[in-house]
């Protein structure tokens, strides 16, 4: 019997992954899906839309809903995790945290990604423990919660047992912008199969690097395509100048740390931040959700972000269950990959999916310019993870303190007061 665990059931996301198994029960052929969720209300209204959609389809599998996080894991061949600790209020604590510090307000980048990571980290290490008591050997964890690459990270450390990957939906949706240029410029269709997308750094903080179609290097009419884009916008994302010299296109993210006066102006306007905007998306959602001649996605989940998520997740199990030695990007430790960086590193980067394994691919390192902010973000994701798992304010502290977007050196014992303050409800091992 095939069998998958969601932990984070009830989330909008969900309606779109059961989508995603839908299109693939001919090769990926699942038995059960387990949807679980803390929240039993929401999980009421979201998996009994997945039940109809399951239903609508002629049941190809089962959907089971529970609040038992062991049931869920018992027998799993696959357990993936989308959750969110403390809910998008949470998230909006975090925006709101960042805001009134004169920092960046976001919920996986700076004070908030840190905030966020300390919740979440435990949760999430508790369910790899878990999948080793309860799961089918060699069960595979697919982590979307972000922060994905430093959940990652702590996993790689704490949980080395358990085969865990992180998983982002930024590199598909660069891919598919990128394919979309070239069949506009070429007026030849493109599959997403016959492209590679050469993208190294960390969750959130990576850069691209090169596309191959059909083997053939196509980076120059990318870039090419992607110059003249920014030059005819009146205000460009980037400088274009920035793309000439580094020869790369940097993650969405990245206008975090490149143009963070921006960005902190722009929260100026709030309310709402995005969470609130959020909020609001799913209130409608949910409401539409609990039709029950609903049966089908409606067309507002493309409000709620997130685009591709539902291929990025079902495309990696099925590499995976069906050994097809595809490569995906996706964040695991590089073990050597990358010469000359720590091998413990979580990065993401393309790996081959097999059945045996993910296995990253050999990589050349960036160049010192992006290198020397990766180092301080990933120094910042060591420090958090040893923050999170042992309540260690020292390191939570340290943390702050070495972060690009982090406070001043003579708030950040303010900003870290205020931040254990505000999730003071989930994050216990700070306050024993």
């Amino acid at each position: 019997m095939l069998k998958v665990a969601v932990f984070g059931g009830g989330s909008t996301y969900t309606p779109e992954l059961v989508n995603g198994f839908l299109e693939r029960v001919e090769q990926f052929p699942l038995d059960e899906l387990w949807l679980v969720d803390i929240d039993a209300a929401r999980l009421n209204i979201v998996g009994g839309f997945a039940q109809r959609m399951v239903a609508f389809k002629g049941n190809p599998f089962k959907v089971v809903l529970t609040t038992d996080a062991r049931a869920a894991i018992e027998g799993a061949d696959y357990v993936t995790t989308q959750l969110r600790v403390g809910h998008m209020e949470a998230r909006r604590r975090d925006e709101y945290l960042g805001r009134r510090h004169g920092l960046v307000g976001q919920e996986t980048t700076g004070v908030g990604g840190m905030a966020k990571a300390l919740r979440t980290i435990p949760v999430i290490l508790e369910i790899a423990h878990q999948m080793q008591k309860l799961a089918k050997p060699g069960a595979l964890l697919v982590n979307f919660t972000n922060p994905a690459g430093l959940v990652t990270q702590a996993l790689s450390k704490y949980a080395p047992q358990i085969p865990a990957v992180g998983v982002c939906n930024v590199p598909i949706g660069a891919k598919m912008k990128i394919i979309a240029g070239l069949e506009k410029a070429t007026g030849r269709k493109i599959e997403l199969s016959r492209a590679e997308l050469n993208t190294l750094g960390l969750n959130h903080l990576s850069w691209h690097r090169g596309f191959t179609v059909d083997g053939e290097d196509v980076w120059p009419q990318v870039l090419t395509g992607f110059l003249a884009e920014l030059k005819a916008q009146p205000e460009p994302e980037w400088d274009p100048r920035m793309i000439e010299i580094t020869r790369m296109i940097p993650n969405y993210y990245l206008q975090y740390f490149y143009y963070t006066e921006r960005k902190i102006a722009a929260q100026q306007h709030w309310p709402p931040s995005r969470a609130e905007e959020v909020i609001e998306v799913e209130k409608s959602l949910l409401a539409q959700y609990a039709d029950p001649n609903l049966k089908e996605p409606p067309a507002d989940l493309m409000k709620r972000g997130g685009a591709y998520y539902s291929t990025v997740a079902t495309q990696l199990l099925n590499a995976h269950y069906n050994d097809l030695g595809e490569t995906h990007i996706v964040n695991l430790k590089h073990d050597g990959a990358v010469p000359g960086w720590p091998a413990d590193w979580v990065l993401e980067m393309p790996a081959v999916v097999r059945r045996s394994g993910i296995q990253p691919l050999p990589a050349e390192p960036l160049p010192p310019a992006q290198f020397g902010l990766l180092a301080a973000v990933k120094a910042y994701e060591l420090l958090t993870v040893e923050a999170a798992v042992h309540g260690d304010r020292a390191a939570a502290y340290q943390a702050l303190m070495v972060h690009p977007l982090g406070p001043k050196g003579d708030k950040v014992q303010t900003v870290l007061d205020d931040l254990l303050e505000t999730h003071r409800e989930y994050l216990p091992q700070f306050w024993q």
